[in-house]
């Protein structure tokens, strides 16, 4: 389909982003409808997409697209959690409508219903996952444009596009791909120019499926280091209003010191006044201590004067001192 003209050749670049995003890696298991889109197989089982048909698929499925008007009657569905971001990204570029989560049964064949929608094509990004849209389209006779797998069913799929639909990157680039041929195809973007909405270049990670739980991990860690950033750049002023921007002379230290062996002969050190002055230390305060005075000494006691015994009275029989016959 695109050997004809250079204009939808598979360019290097292109081929590239294939390459590195994994488009090519299919599964082990492969359908007997998918067989004509591999390559070859590999010796651990893997089946090899050919990406020169994904890229005609593509570019067979963008005509298909860009040929519907309005855009609004393009209806993309998709279930799988990793090609969400991607169908909602490819809506507003593009203008189709988007059915993305759980489809709800009824939705094309009954009236009644408050999300009913009659379009004239359905773009699913995994026939497996997307069972219910793609019967429903059969019932009333909608084109139905599919992203297949090595092992994906192709029963009620017109136009199937052979890609990786296990990895994040590959599904995102294909929706990019896709909406970026739209464009093209419609006149709004060149490929020279590339793909520009609004003064805007939209890049193929815009398309790429982001964890909520990995994204508020990787905003916490900016804000923590936002954080130890200002408290490295803000500098608190003492209230003695000292000049933290001034410079400061580093304090030098003299380490030309004598080893000491003697501490009592290191009292005689060699300094200059101005050193002894800031090295020496102030004197100590002699303290008066009073003095203390000798104990008195002890008198010694006089001794008790003796006792007086009682003389007897003059004349009597009693009287020691006197001659008579009385005494001893």
């Amino acid at each position: 389909m695109s050997n004809g003209l250079k204009t939808l050749a598979l360019t290097e670049d292109d081929a590239m982003k294939l390459l590195v995003c994994e488009s090519h890696i299919g599964l082990k298991k492969m359908d007997y409808q998918m067989e004509h889109y591999m390559f070859k197989r590999r010796s651990d089982g893997v089946q090899i997409i050919n990406i020169r048909k994904t890229w005609e698929k593509l570019l067979f499925a963008a005509r298909a697209i860009a040929a519907i008007d309005p855009p609004s009657d393009v209806v993309v569905v998709s279930a799988l959690p990793i090609a969400q971001r991607a169908v909602l990204k490819f809506a507003v570029h593009i203008g189709a409508t988007p059915v993305v989560g759980r489809f709800t049964p009824g939705s094309l064949t009954n009236q009644i219903q408050k999300n009913f929608k009659e379009p004239k094509l359905l773009v699913v990004s995994d026939p497996v996952l997307d069972h219910q849209a793609v019967r429903e389209a059969s019932y009333v006779n909608t084109p139905v444009i599919a992203f297949a797998n090595s092992d994906s069913p192709l029963k009620c799929v017109d136009i199937a596009i052979p890609t990786n639909l296990k990895n994040t990157h590959s599904v995102g680039l294909m929706w990019w791909m896709l909406a970026r041929e739209v464009l093209i195809l419609r006149g709004k973007i060149t490929r020279q120019t590339g793909f520009i909405v609004d003064d805007k270049m939209i890049m193929p990670d815009l398309y790429f499926f982001r964890d909520p739980q990995e994204a508020e991990k990787e905003v916490a860690e900016m804000e923590t280091e936002g954080q130890k950033d200002m408290a490295w750049g803000t500098q608190a002023l003492e209230p003695s209003g000292m000049d933290f921007g001034a410079p400061v002379e580093p304090v030098k230290l003299d380490l030309d010191v004598p080893h000491i062996q003697d501490w009592a002969a290191a009292s005689d050190w060699s300094t200059t006044p101005a050193e002894a002055a800031v090295i020496a230390p102030p004197p100590p305060q002699q303290q008066q201590v009073p003095q203390q005075q000798a104990p008195p000494q002890e008198q010694p006691k006089a001794a008790p004067p003796p006792q007086q015994q009682p003389q007897p009275a003059a004349g009597g029989q009693d009287d020691w001192g006197s001659g008579g016959t009385g005494g001893w």
